[in-house]
């Protein structure tokens, strides 16, 4: 594929797939090498240039493994059960996995990590510069406050975001239990409906919003007596997200094999 490294989209027909194209062709620091699709997508066998209006001359498969063989990374915004089978695979042909799937379970995430033996994994629940610096003073804000202060991740997406709370918000929840030196696990709250009772002392909540076509907004309200600070990352364009996922990619050229988030990306 030439000098410059060749990154592999898959889930190539979606929204995020093609936004994700879009910024590779833009980019000028790396090239489109393939695009992957489900078998009896209506895309595979088809070329870009045609589906896109790009002028490319990649041809859409349904075979991850050749689109993997001819590629240095794999940018991955599928769901969770494609996501360990791309891992295999680009661990397979060595190529950086850069994950930006959300809605794993516990036990999904246990199983992404053989693969990180073989390849770099760079997963995030959020791309953004932004929202991995509101990670950041999330994690702070809450070392500087005791359990006194209610700690609640409000986060609004579009209406056909099929997971709840969002990678992002959990993302946060972690920053936020991580700051209080606590398990997530062992003090998240969700879901609330009807007579639930007083909160519990030292929660971290979590509250969704699904409407329309909001592409992310998360806040992070630290509630006190008498006394809130509110921290806030409002997303307007889904290309932030694609743009740091091209920038994870390039990063993983030089990188040994392992597990890596955008905070080692970005070198937070």
């Amino acid at each position: 594929m030439g000098e410059l490294p060749g990154i592999v989209i898959t889930g190539a027909s979606g929204r995020m797939g093609q936004m994700l194209i879009r910024s590779v062709v833009a980019s000028d620091k790396v090239q489109l090498a393939g695009a992957v699709v489900r078998q009896g997508n209506g895309w595979a066998g088809r070329d870009l240039g045609e589906l896109m209006g790009l002028g490319h001359g990649v041809v859409v498969t349904d075979d991850p493994l050749e689109a993997f063989a001819k590629a240095q990374a794999v940018i991955d915004f599928t769901t969770p059960e494609a996501t360990l089978e791309f891992a295999e695979l680009a661990a397979q042909a060595r190529a950086t996995h850069v994950i930006g799937t959300t809605g794993f379970t516990d036990e999904q995430l246990e199983a992404l990590k053989p693969a990180a033996f073989h390849a770099v994994q760079v997963r995030a629940g959020n791309m953004s510069l932004g929202v991995n610096l509101l990670t950041q003073l999330t994690k702070k804000v809450a070392q500087a406050l005791d359990e006194d202060w209610d700690i609640e991740v409000i986060e609004a997406h579009h209406n056909r975001k099929v997971d709840a709370p969002s990678g992002t918000a959990l993302m946060l929840g972690e920053a936020a239990a991580e700051g209080r030196g606590i398990r997530l696990a062992d003090h998240r709250e969700a879901g609330r409906d009807g007579i639930t009772g007083a909160r519990e002392k030292g929660a971290i909540g979590f509250s969704a919003i699904r409407g329309g076509d909001i592409v992310g907004e998360h806040d992070v309200l630290f509630a006190g007596m008498g006394e809130r600070i509110i921290l806030r990352h409002m997303a307007t364009d889904r290309g932030i997200f694609a743009r740091g996922a091209v920038k994870a990619a390039l990063w993983g050229q030089d990188k040994d094999p392992g597990q890596y988030d955008m905070m080692d990306v970005l070198g937070l």
